[in-house]
């Protein structure tokens, strides 16, 4: 029975393989991201069973496909080596422009209280969420846990202050609210940024 170590080294083998296309360089900084994704992801979660670990990070094939796209090798419209077409439009928006949708929508809101400040602030988010949910930057846990920490939750949270009359009173409290909410929002994009792959 092949031993953890044996998956990986089989796992990061068969991208090596699909991915031969890509020059050597850019191949190898592929295979080390791809090998410290899988340590860090084991380190926090020690329990997990390598063969969910792996699948998370995706096909060899769709992960070769992608990066063969983003050297352009795949832009053309030409099949990858693997016989995989690169996802069309995937990948080509660099992954700190969701990050910083979400983190500024909150802030362009409080600095333009009054339409179309929070309207576009709305925007903001919203295109945020989707270019993080479409990118290939970020495995689907991560996508859902970013979403739902750096959308879902103050979009609800400032649902609900509007519509209760329940939010902080004052100044004061009320900057202190969207202070919170703010760290909250960077927080997330920093851990994002942190955990994305090449």
């Amino acid at each position: 029975m092949k031993t953890s170590a044996d998956l990986v080294r089989d796992y990061l083998s068969a991208v090596e393989r699909e991915a031969s296309a890509l020059p050597a360089d850019r191949r190898q900084e592929l295979l080390a991201d791809l090998a410290e994704h899988i340590e860090v992801t084991r380190a926090e979660r020690p329990d997990a069973v390598i063969g969910e670990v792996l699948a998370e990070l995706g096909d060899p094939r769709t992960i070769a496909a992608t990066a063969l796209a983003e050297v352009g090798n795949g832009a053309a419209g030409a099949p990858a080596r693997s016989g995989v077409d690169a996802p069309a439009g995937r990948g080509k928006v660099h992954p700190l422009v969701p990050l910083l949708m979400l983190t500024l929508s909150l802030p362009f809101m409080m600095v333009f209280p009054d339409l179309p400040g929070p309207l576009f602030g709305v925007l903001l988010r919203v295109t945020g969420a989707v270019l993080l949910c479409t990118s290939v930057h970020w495995v689907a846990v991560q996508k859902t846990t970013g979403v739902l920490l750096a959308a879902v939750l103050p979009s609800a949270v400032i649902a609900t202050w509007n519509l209760s009359g329940g939010g902080p009173a004052g100044d004061v409290p009320a900057l202190l609210a969207n202070l919170a909410m703010l760290v909250l929002l960077a927080g997330t994009a920093a851990w994002l940024w942190r955990v994305r792959r090449a």
